[in-house]
C-alpha cells in the first residue's frame, strides 16, 4: 500500500485532510474500518467521526492498481496547533493498529501544505472520495 494526504480547503469551512491508500501490488489486499490517525507530534489517535455512516467493520477490497480513501475533519477554535506531518496506521478486524507510516500533507499543487487544528476526527475507508464536491 502507498499513501497519499492531500489538505482540502485550507482555513475554510469542510477543511480537511483526504488520505488515499492505493494497492500497488499485484493481489488484492483489503482494509477494514477507519485508519488510526496521529496529526502532528501528537500521540492521540483521532476518534471516529460523529457523522461518518455506519459499516465501517466491512472489509473493503482493493484490486491492484486501486483506491480507497479517508477523511480527517479539521476543526479549530482560539487553543490550535499546526504541523503539516501526520502518523497513519492500518487497524485489524479488532480495532488493533499495526505499523505505522509517517506522511506529510501536500496542496493540489504538490507542495507541503500545514494544516491547523485544536479538534479532528477521522472517517472510515471508502471506495468513493469523502467530500468530494
Amino acid at each position: 500500500m502507498s499513501y497519499s494526504v492531500l489538505h482540502r480547503f485550507p482555513g475554510q469551512q469542510g477543511e480537511h485532510l483526504l488520505i488515499t491508500a492505493r494497492n500497488g501490488g499485484a493481489e488484492p489486499c483489503w482494509v477494514v474500518d477507519r485508519p488510526s490517525v496521529m496529526l502532528g507530534d501528537t500521540s492521540t489517535v483521532l476518534p471516529h467521526a460523529a457523522k461518518d455512516a455506519p459499516g465501517g467493520g466491512a472489509r473493503l477490497t482493493i484490486r491492484p492498481g486501486g483506491r480507497v480513501y479517508s477523511a480527517v475533519n479539521l476543526f479549530t477554535d482560539a487553543k490550535t496547533r499546526t504541523s503539516a506531518a501526520l502518523s497513519l496506521g492500518l487497524r485489524d478486524g479488532s480495532g488493533g493498529t499495526g505499523p505505522g507510516t509517517e506522511l506529510e500533507a501536500f496542496d493540489g499543487k504538490g507542495v507541503p501544505s500545514e494544516f491547523t487544528w485544536s479538534a479532528a476526527d477521522v472517517m472510515n475507508w471508502n471506495t468513493v472520495k469523502p467530500y468530494n464536491f
